[in-house]
This record gives C-alpha cells, structure tokens and sequence, in this order.
C-alpha cells in the first residue's frame, strides 16, 4: 500500500490552493491508497529557518515532523500558492527545514528520486503557473522527481462549487491526470527498488 503526504503552501483558512488539494486527496484516497494531510498547526509551529537556532537547539520538534513524513511517504503532492510570480514564504521554509542534515532522517530520504506533484490555483489568469515553475526547480535541486504533469488553476474564485468540488470537467480530468502521473512515477520508483 502506497502512502501519500499532502500539503499546502497556505496557512489561510480559505485558501483555494488548499481547497484544490482537498479535491486531489479525494481523488487519491479514492483510488485505496494511504494520504496524510499535513497539519497547519504543525506549519504554524516551524520556526523560520535559522542556522543559528538549530546549532543552539537542533531541529525544532516540527521540522523533525515533517521530515519524518517526507521520508515515510512514498509520494508528496504539495499544493503551491504563488506570491509575486514565486514560492510562498511558508513553502520555501518547510523545504528549507526538511533539507537539514540530520543522521537519521538525511534529505536524501526525504527528497532524493521521491516522486513530487505540483498544483497551484490563484484568482489570476495563470492559475500560479510562475510559481509552479520556481517550485519544481528548488525541488528539482533537491533530487526530487517532479512529475511532469501538474495543474494551475485559474480563475480559482469560481473554480469550486458548493460541495467543493471542481466545476469544470476538463480541470477535473486534468487534475485526474495528476494524480494517474504521480501513481505512475511512484510505481516506477518502487519497481528501480
């Protein structure tokens, strides 16, 4: 049994990255494999990365956390808010806590060939595509195997209806396809095992 780690680059409680990350978790549940949504409380206990505090303390108890679920999942699908055309400030730290060394948990289990996907959604009119770019390349970086296929989701304002889901069949299928690229690429890593 696959298990999946889900999180979003957002703390806002109406976020619509996290709505859309709702929606792809339903799609991967749906399919009988294991997801985890990461907590905001455990993003709103991680600390800004600071060298500093983690010479004078180690890692903070919520970065041990989080790099703890990155190693123990088979795949990640992370929901990417786009600030300014580029990663959120809350995305980019939780990338930067994850990487630290640490003996048992080394960022090669956390990053290293694990199968990533990305989403985004944004009220503009490139759905979070500029930020989405930024992403896969910091992960890229960290030997992480970003999926080709990801969503950016435009007009994100209109794009849920009352039971939260997508309104449009063609972005649903889209992001059907995600998912079916994330499953694929996880398959395959665990075949080269």
């Amino acid at each position: 049994m696959n298990q999946f780690l889900c999180l979003s680059g957002s703390l806002r409680a109406e976020s619509f990255n996290t709505r859309l990350l709702g929606v792809a978790r339903g799609l991967l549940d749906g399919t009988g494999r294991e997801t985890e949504m990461v907590s905001p409380d455990d993003l709103r206990a991680l600390p800004l990365m600071d060298q500093d505090l983690e010479a004078r303390e180690g890692l903070p108890d919520a970065a041990i956390r989080l790099k703890r679920a990155f190693a123990e999942a088979d795949g990640v699908l992370i929901a990417c808010p786009e600030y300014n055309g580029s990663i959120t400030p809350l995305l980019k730290n939780i990338i930067d806590w994850v990487s630290r060394p640490n003996e048992e948990l080394p960022a090669a289990r956390c990053f290293g060939g694990k199968p990533m996907a990305l989403i985004a959604a944004s009220p503009g009119g490139l759905g979070g595509m500029r930020g989405l770019r930024h992403v896969r390349e910091i992960l890229g970086n960290l030997g992480a195997l970003v999926v080709p296929a990801q969503l950016a989701l435009p007009g994100a304002g209109d794009a849920f209806d009352d039971s939260g889901l997508l309104r449009d069949a063609k972005r649903q299928q889209a992001l059907a396809a995600v998912i079916d690229d994330l499953l694929f690429w996880v398959r395959a890593a665990k075949g080269a095992n």
